[in-house]
């Protein structure tokens, strides 16, 4: 299901309908909503022009709760306000050209009867949500679709955290048979993102937590007990982020290690390679200035002398070098 994006900021709504369940609503069925007409469903694009005034009028929020649903920089959070709750969720970005690890943030206040939520960037999640509404056992209270909205956020993050356990893996598997510089960039981007992702999903862990041990009337036992599984499944993905991390860790220290030991090994051979011919060059040096008085100038064997003499002194060396077990 498409999301539609109307000039005023709103998206979708659904209302309390005669076959008891949630069904689609207009802007003038929103406006004309009063309490004790059922539950409503409010979803709005945070970024629209008018939306400061549409939270202020037509919804009837006070202007700290406006703030904070508008807010440009958020982390999850969870806070009584307003005869209601005000919570702040984030979500993977599976948006075409987006990297998952840029969450985006869902900001929702509900009370007994009304939810209303506002998203900047398209969040799957909440597709999922109006999907399922159709479906028996379909949530129908602002307490049931926050329940619905947590777990579909936190259900479309496991695919990203496997994906990177993969490449985590395959990075480890290639780690013995091969080094350099891509793999290094490649275990920086993989430890890049799940740290990312670890900084707004530990915080959301503690959110869910929680949802589902605080007294609140609009959340019964059914809602507590999935809100208790979505704060354990977010938990086990924060653990593994975390086990990421240090797996990536150790894999970096492993491969700078190598690395280390083979300019290491190669710097050695060099430097074996400059004593050898140290002797060897400064003979030949020596018996290369241009200067009276060199011995074998006259002599047509002293060439071949001089490389049998340099030959042994070579092989000299080598004996000495083995001997020392520096080779």
């Amino acid at each position: 299901m498409e999301e539609s994006r109307a000039t005023d900021g709103l998206i979708c709504a659904y209302a309390a309908g005669t076959r008891g369940r949630l069904e689609p609503a207009d802007a003038a069925a929103v406006a004309g909503w009063q309490a004790g007409d059922g539950t409503l469903w409010t979803h709005l694009d945070r970024t629209a022009p008018d939306m400061h005034r549409w939270l202020g009028q037509t919804a009837g929020l006070p202007p700290l709760l406006v703030e904070a649903l508008l807010a440009e920089e958020t982390r999850p959070r969870l806070a009584p306000m307003h005869d209601g709750l005000l919570v702040i969720l984030r979500g993977v970005n599976l948006n075409p050209g987006a990297d998952p690890e840029d969450m985006v943030s869902i900001r929702m206040w509900l009370d007994h009867e009304r939810l209303i939520s506002l998203r900047g960037p398209r969040l799957q999640a909440v597709e999922d949500v109006r999907t399922a509404l159709d479906a028996p056992g379909a949530p129908r209270t602002p307490g049931g679709l926050l329940t619905a909205l947590a777990a579909g956020l936190v259900a479309r993050m496991g695919p990203i955290i496997a994906g990177l356990e993969e490449d985590l893996d395959a990075l480890e598997e290639q780690l013995v048979d091969r080094q350099g510089r891509e793999m290094r960039q490649q275990l920086v981007a993989i430890r890049r993102q799940g740290i990312i992702l670890r900084r707004f999903i530990a915080p959301q862990r503690d959110v869910m937590q929680r949802l589902a041990t605080e007294a609140l009337p609009w959340l019964d036992e059914t809602d507590r007990g999935r809100l208790r599984e979505t704060a354990d499944r977010i938990t086990r993905y924060v653990e593994d982020l975390e086990a990421l991390r240090d797996r990536a860790a150790v894999a970096q220290e492993e491969l700078a290690t190598r690395l280390s030991d083979q300019m290491n090994r190669t710097i050695y051979v060099l430097s074996l390679v400059a004593t050898l011919f140290l002797p060897l060059g400064f003979i030949t040096g020596l018996l290369g200035v241009n200067v009276g008085g060199l011995p074998g100038t006259e002599d047509p064997g002293a060439f071949i002398l001089l490389c049998v003499v340099l030959g042994v002194l070579a092989v000299a060396e080598l004996v000495l070098f083995r001997l020392r077990r520096w080779l």
